[in-house]
């Protein structure tokens, strides 16, 4: 079953961030889910199976300026490891899909770090491409009040 996250799914969303390997997000966790709650073009999706919370999809429409349609940004794309293979994430990405058509986006977009091969024949496996380059800088900047 899909279902929209709530900030009492904090604690479990904290677990699965750590599968990616984002510790330490229980401190301000509650905040970012909230701040995507009350964003229209902001998604936050759990999957339960038997009972359990075992998947998330976090998903940003972004319009274009230089493009005609806007494009979904898949930020956050977690299936527990010990329930791969269950087809848990083509649901997933089909509910993605559907969003982006909905929403006239004209194509989606994930970043995936270099190391994640297995997601990375996943997307590859349902029809993405890779598109390098991707440049990042990072910002120092203090602690936001709560």
């Amino acid at each position: 079953m899909i279902r929209n996250a709530t900030v009492g799914d904090a604690n479990i969303i904290v677990q699965l961030l750590s599968e990616l390997g984002y510790a330490d997000t229980q401190s301000f966790i509650k905040e970012r889910i909230q701040e995507l709650l009350e964003n229209p073009d902001a998604m936050l999706f759990l999957y339960e199976y038997e009972g359990k919370v075992v998947a998330l999809l976090s998903l940003h429409i972004i319009p274009q300026i230089a493009l005609f349609g806007s494009f979904l940004r898949i930020s956050y794309f977690i299936v527990d490891e010990t329930v791969r293979s269950r087809e848990i994430g083509a649901e997933l990405e089909a509910l993605a899909i559907k969003i982006a058509t909905e929403r006239a986006c004209d194509r989606i977009e994930v970043h995936c770090h270099e190391r994640r091969k297995g997601a990375h024949r996943f997307y590859e496996k349902n029809g993405y491409k890779e598109s390098p380059k991707y440049f990042i800088k990072q910002l120092h900047r203090s602690k936001r009040r709560a």
